[in-house]
Order: C-alpha cells, then sequence, then structure tokens
C-alpha cells in the first residue's frame, strides 16, 4: 500500500509539469514538444527492450494493441488538449478542471455498481462546480474581452483532457488488475512505443523552420524540457503510475489524482512569478473539498459493507 501510493504521488508531481512545460519552451508550439517529449519515450524504450526483462513478450494481440492505444491516443491526445489548454487559459483554470477526475470516476463507479446513493453526492459535485465557477468566472472577468475567446476554448480543451484521462485511468486499471496483469516494465514499454508512433504523425505540423531562426538559449531550453518531460515525465512517471494501479484500488489511486491539480497549480503559478488570487484560492479550496468529500461518500458504504 505504501509503495503504490509513493509511486502514485511521484507520478503527481511528474505529471503536473505538464501545465508548465508548453509556455516554457517558446517560441517552440505545443506540436514540437509533443513530438520531441513522446519520440525521446519511445526510443528510451526501444532502447532498453535489448534486454529481454522489458520487451512485452507473450501478450495476447488485444493487449498489445491495447498497450499502444493507451501510450498514442491517450498520452498524445492527453498532452495536446493540456498543452493548448495552458497556453489559451493561463495556470489556473486546466489543473482544477481536470483535477475533477476522481469525482467523475466515482460517478462512473457509481453508476456501475449502485454504491452510493445519489443524494449523497449532491453537495460535494455541488462544490466543485462551484469553485471551478468561481475560477472560472475570476479569470474571464480578469481578461481583456478579446482574450475572453480564448479562455473558453481552454477551458474545452480542459474538458477533452479530462474524458482522455479518464478512459486512460479506466482502461490501464483495468488491465492492472486483471489476474494475468502484465509486468510493469513491459507494460510501461509497449505505451511507450504507442506514443512514439502517435507523435510521428505530427510531424507535418512541426515548427522546422525554428532550427535555423530560435536562438541557441531557446533551443537548449526546448532540448531540455524535452528529454525531462520524456525520461522523467513520460517513461518514470507512467511506470510509477502502473505500479500505483497495481498495488492500489481505482477509487483509491484516483484520489491521488488531486496532488496532481496541487502540483500543476503550484508549478503554474511559479512559472507567473505569483500568488494565487482570493478568487483562485477559495475556488480551489472548494473543489478539492468537493473532491475529498465525494470520495468519502464513495468509500462510505464500501467500508460499511466490508466492515459488517
Amino acid at each position: 500500500m505504501l509503495l503504490g501510493i509513493v509511486a502514485g504521488l511521484t507520478t503527481c508531481a511528474l505529471w503536473g509539469l505538464t501545465f508548465v512545460a508548453p509556455r516554457a519552451v517558446a517560441p517552440f508550439t505545443a506540436w514540437d514538444l509533443t513530438i520531441a517529449r513522446y519520440g525521446i519515450f519511445g526510443i528510451a524504450c526501444l532502447l532498453l527492450m535489448a534486454d529481454r526483462r522489458f520487451r512485452p513478450i507473450g501478450f495476447s494481440r488485444s493487449r498489445l494493441l491495447t498497450g499502444l492505444l493507451l501510450g498514442g491516443a491517450g498520452y498524445v491526445g492527453y498532452f495536446i488538449s493540456v498543452a493548448f489548454a495552458v497556453q489559451l487559459a493561463g495556470a489556473a483554470v486546466p489543473p482544477v478542471i481536470i483535477g475533477t477526475m476522481p469525482v467523475f470516476l466515482a460517478i462512473i463507479a457509481n453508476v456501475r455498481d449502485r454504491s452510493a446513493p445519489w443524494q449523497a453526492l449532491a453537495l460535494p459535485l455541488a462544490l466543485i462546480a462551484i469553485g471551478v465557477a468561481i475560477i472560472n468566472a475570476a479569470v474571464v472577468s480578469a481578461a481583456d474581452v478579446a482574450n475572453t475567446a480564448s479562455i473558453l476554448l481552454g477551458t474545452l480543451a480542459s474538458s477533452a483532457a479530462l474524458v482522455i484521462w479518464i478512459a486512460y485511468g479506466l482502461a490501464n486499471g483495468a488491465v492492472m488488475r486483471s489476474p494475468d496483469a502484465p509486468d510493469g516494465l513491459q507494460w510501461t514499454g509497449l505505451q511507450g512505443v504507442g506514443a512514439a508512433i502517435g507523435s510521428l504523425l505530427l510531424l507535418p505540423l512541426a515548427s522546422f523552420d525554428l532550427v535555423d531562426t530560435a536562438s541557441v538559449s531557446e533551443t537548449t531550453r526546448f532540448l531540455a524540457w524535452a528529454l525531462v518531460m520524456g525520461l522523467a515525465g513520460s517513461w518514470f512517471a507512467t511506470w510509477c503510475w502502473v505500479a500505483a494501479s497495481r498495488h492500489l484500488p481505482l477509487a483509491f489511486a484516483a484520489q491521488l489524482i488531486v496532488a496532481e491539480t496541487v502540483f500543476g497549480l503550484a508549478y503554474g503559478f511559479m512559472f507567473e512569478g505569483r500568488i494565487p488570487t482570493a478568487a483562485e484560492s477559495i475556488g480551489v479550496a472548494m473543489q478539492v473539498a468537493g473532491v475529498c468529500s465525494a470520495i468519502a461518500v464513495f468509500n462510505k458504504p464500501r467500508s460499511s459493507t466490508a466492515s459488517a
């Protein structure tokens, strides 16, 4: 259990970098960082497969396809959505919206298992909705009229990332909790290859002209971020999350994703060199309170049943 918690929190700390990396590599674009990040991720996985322990040997065709799709559609699609969200909406909105994922997982589980009465979930869901609304209202009201459309588009991109995250979490958790769950290193490597294949499809969108026009410092900064996001934020973070998925129930592992919201907001505010406004602080507090209370409601019937 402790190993799973440490692995999950480590993943959240590394994935939280996703909320600042796209803005830190300017003038390079989100497409450029996506291609470089997941290209490095895939190359690292292929090099490690020189050792038999890292090869996805004995996988069924359906499992191979699932791993490749999780890496390609899941990782690449999620990162692109977040990248555009933070560029369009700033530091506060994307982490808060994506941070509602544990609640949506609780709802999905409740629809499937009927583990908690819907009346009990009304209050936490209302807290989360109000918290998200406060932050979005504060950001929109503080922005120029010309930027309002950009923030709304960023909110839509954040929502798309949320949907992708939920789908990835459900599919990955189902595989890792199956009786014939794959080895964590092999499963990570398979997803890395899938992510690299997905990134190659984006090559036509790369800013090849920046090779000649970007300064040395800009290029160095871009390469440094690509390495950090490819090796630490992708390979190591994926391996940690696979370990967390293996050692923790999905409902509990989902709780740890609240930490990604905290890390993402902290990194974003540090990048912008400011402290959160009163509205952002209140909104985040309500959102976190709502998430925690929803998780408590969702787990309470399960705990009572176990005690009985």
